[in-house]
């Protein structure tokens, strides 16, 4: 094991030595804001997808390789990869044996929030991946156990210190004036979507709340969030699908939850978003359980 990771808790290290073909997802408790989690996968991980958050992660064994931006990166073990929200990406193991890795997905709101009038734009890193020694020492304290959640002002130490480290990787983001992101509106906005996910919600509503009109709306919230309004409900509706899989909800029912038309149009989106079927999360993630 590579001398940087001393200290992380491994228990998924042995798990994946005895289990090499089979892969398996394990999440970290639900917390608002953040999403952590540690998967095995010995081939095909995830076809081409995309989130709508920061996904931060260190490979613990094997090689992590996919395609991002047009090129293919490889990681492994010790190595970071950051993944800016709207990025697609896929996912495979680079060598025979399998990839380990952990990951942190954070909303690009928290990174806002704890930059400030620091930065003029959400901080952009080209390279996904990186051996960056600040930013692995600013994801240690959320990845070290996944088992249990993290202390409210502990989830408040990581932001802070994973923001100001993807800042320094791209000093640009601190550079300029800040041109008139309505940070007002888009949280209105931001929190109305959030509460009615499982609704059909039209552009004059939103209009209505905010002040804006619905381009300048779409505009600014890119500017804050890295998404638009539209990406950003239909993630939301399939993190209730996800949810509801979790309880034992069928895959139907689970689409009817969260707002979607039905079974087939939550599939194409949860692929869409995740690079796998629901079905195929499923059991990716009953797996670790049983």
């Amino acid at each position: 094991m590579d001398p940087i990771l001393t200290g992380l808790s491994q228990p998924g290290l042995e798990r994946s030595c005895k289990t090499a073909s089979h892969d398996w997802i394990r999440l970290a408790p639900s917390q608002p804001g953040i999403e952590r989690l540690e998967a095995f996968f010995s081939g095909h991980a995830y076809d081409s997808h995309q989130h709508d958050c920061y996904a931060l992660g260190i490979t613990f064994a094997g090689v992590q390789s996919f395609d991002y931006r047009g090129a293919r990166a490889d990681s492994q073990p010790g190595n970071v990869i950051v993944l800016h929200p709207d990025e697609k990406h896929n996912g495979r193991a680079g060598a025979s044996g399998g990839f380990l890795y952990r990951m942190l997905y954070l909303e690009p709101r928290l990174i806002r929030d704890a930059l400030g009038d620091r930065a003029s734009s959400l901080p952009f890193v080209p390279t996904a991946v990186t051996p960056h020694p600040e930013l692995l020492q600013a994801l240690r304290p959320a990845l070290d156990d996944l088992g249990r959640p993290l202390d409210p002002l502990e989830i408040d130490d990581v932001v802070v210190t994973v923001a100001e480290a993807l800042l320094a990787l791209d000093p640009s983001a601190a550079c300029g004036r800040a041109a008139p992101s309505c940070a007002v509106a888009v949280e209105a906005a931001r929190q109305y979507l959030d509460a009615y996910a499982d609704e059909t919600i039209a552009s004059d509503q939103l209009e209505q709340l905010t002040g804006l009109d619905r381009f300048s709306l779409a505009r600014h919230f890119r500017a804050r969030l890295g998404t638009s309004p539209h990406r950003y409900l239909l993630m939301r509706r399939l993190d209730r699908v996800r949810a509801a899989i979790r309880q034992g909800e069928t895959l139907a029912d689970a689409a009817l939850t969260a707002g979607f038309a039905d079974q087939s149009h939550m599939t194409r989106q949860f692929r869409k978003a995740y690079g796998v079927s629901p079905g195929h999360w499923r059991s990716l993630y009953a797996s670790v359980l049983a």
